[in-house]
């Protein structure tokens, strides 16, 4: 585990941002209007989707795709300049927020500046042309990190944008060699030591294809070395399971406790419901007080919490990558109040220090989760149909405060009734 990481990341909520959809003008200043909002919302890292020109050789969609990159070094002219991209990461930072920036290392565009100046730097296939180990990626060539003046390049790379931003998300960072990130944490730390690196490990089953093919994919426990914060991709397949029916809630839970158990004590796993590859959490949950419980649960998991731009207003539909397609701000509910409130809870209730259980009632789709850090203990009760039960809690009989709804929560026989709204109880 990487042994600078600042244990409060675990506190804190990333709000990403998709510049072209996420305003009418989809450009770096017109951004710059929301960022008040954004804050309020309850954020404390804004994370901009790759900001770099897009490739046009073999391009998805009209557009393209922000993750076939065309010049590390360049912003996109489409979003505006670099000037414009430093006057927005400063607005971040006067309010109180970080600005972060994608980092897509393991590829670039088939027409890229760096494969035009340095086709050493490339794969290539059996008859010398460049490709890429997972086929349906059709825009974009792999790098190879068996080449150490390529470690050169992109470290460079890094200390230019470092000067500009707070932190790295950093794209199928799996791929990419741990040791070239722990090199490049190294490097960065000694004019920032608090940048913040996370990486988008990848999902368990996908992981293991790709090593069968013979493709390197670092393991997660390996990848904390170099970062602070982590996917869940390792776990997100049994919560995919859940919510379309084929599998339990009881497996993801233990797979959450599991977590606890086997990563070093200040592991940090990114948690969300939805991100720019999945299907928008409102389209996969249309109960609105289902929905309300989800989000309750995910700011109580213990790690940084991921909000996808337009999140909070209950989007369900899941903007193109490829061409321009706005974010649904009019969906029609708005769960700002709510994502308020539980930003609160976090900042003020839960501690890194905490240690993390989870249990299932199958039978009411209710998920119980406990974290206490030995001064405090936290229980959220979450009705994942939005329906009433009866949850097993490990508390004496008696009423409980209820931080969500200002109401009492009651305990009988170690069985606390749950109405269908989701519960969030401090004890000393």
């Amino acid at each position: 585990m990487a042994r600078d990481t600042d244990p409060n990341l675990q506190k804190q909520v990333i709000y990403s941002v998709y510049v072209r959809n996420h305003t009418a003008e989809g450009t770096f200043r017109a951004l710059i209007a929301d960022l008040d909002r954004i804050k309020a919302l309850g954020a404390d890292i804004l994370w901009l989707m790759p900001i770099h020109p897009i490739g046009a050789l073999q391009r998805k969609g009209t557009l393209g795709s922000p993750y076939a990159i065309r010049d590390y070094r360049a912003v996109n002219p489409e979003y505006g300049t670099l000037e414009d991209f430093r006057v927005l990461a400063e607005e971040i930072q006067k309010r109180g927020m970080k600005c972060m920036i994608d980092v897509v290392y393991n590829h670039t565009s088939p027409d890229s500046v760096l494969w035009q100046e340095h086709p050493e730097y490339f794969y290539k296939r059996p008859d010398g042309t460049p490709g890429n180990h997972v086929g349906d990626w059709t825009d974009i060539i792999d790098l190879d990190y068996n080449v150490p003046e390529l470690w050169d390049y992109q470290l460079e790379t890094l200390k230019q944008w470092a000067q500009i931003v707070d932190g790295f998300r950093c794209d199928v960072a799996s791929f990419v060699p741990v040791e070239f990130w722990a090199r490049a944490r190294r490097e960065i730390a000694k004019s920032k030591p608090d940048f913040i690196w996370l990486a988008e490990s990848v999902h368990r089953m996908f992981s293991v294809i790709c090593r069968r093919r013979g493709m390197y994919s670092a393991r997660d426990v390996d990848a904390y070395e170099a970062f602070d914060i982590e996917y869940e991709y390792d776990i997100r397949e049994a919560f995919d399971r859940y919510l379309d029916g084929t599998g339990t809630l009881a497996h993801w839970t233990d797979l959450l406790g599991f977590q606890d158990f086997v990563y070093p004590a200040n592991y940090n796993k990114l948690r969300y419901l939805e991100n720019h590859d999945t299907q928008r959490i409102a389209a996969r949950v249309k109960d609105g007080l289902s929905l309300k419980n989800y989000t309750a649960m995910l700011y109580f998991l213990k790690g940084t919490t991921l909000v996808y731009a337009g999140q909070e207003r209950a989007a369900t539909h899941t903007p193109s990558l490829f061409d321009a397609d706005k974010v649904q701000w009019d969906a029609g509910t708005d769960l700002t109040p709510l994502m308020q409130k539980l930003y609160k809870l976090k900042q003020q209730t839960l501690s890194p220090d905490d240690l993390f259980s989870a249990e299932a009632d199958e039978a009411d789709h209710i998920a119980v989760m406990t974290r206490d850090d030995g001064k405090t203990r936290k229980i959220g009760v979450f009705s994942l149909r939005g329906l009433p039960g009866e949850a097993s809690v490990d508390l004496p009989d008696g009423a409980y405060s209820d931080l969500l709804s200002g109401a009492k929560a009651k305990v009988r026989g170690g069985k606390l009734s749950c109405s269908g709204e989701p519960i969030w109880i401090c004890t000393a």
